[in-house]
């Protein structure tokens, strides 16, 4: 899975793990770790879910002839 925080003004990047995404929250305005590291949002930020796409090697075809 990959996780992103989105604001009303703002989305985050996709990170490969909660933990990060809650750790760039701040740069987005979406929340903060608090001195105990708890995730604290701000109003109205939601938390977004996708499954994580395969990366495809780039290369040449096996078809293709140089």
């Amino acid at each position: 899975m990959e996780y992103r925080f989105i604001t009303p003004n703002r989305k985050g990047k996709w990170y490969p793990t909660l933990e990060l995404a809650k750790r760039f929250a701040n740069s987005i305005g979406a929340g903060f770790l608090d001195a105990a590291g708890n995730f604290v949002a701000y109003r109205d930020t939601i938390l977004e879910e996708r499954r994580a796409a395969k990366r495809q090697e780039r290369g040449l075809s096996p078809n293709i002839h140089a």
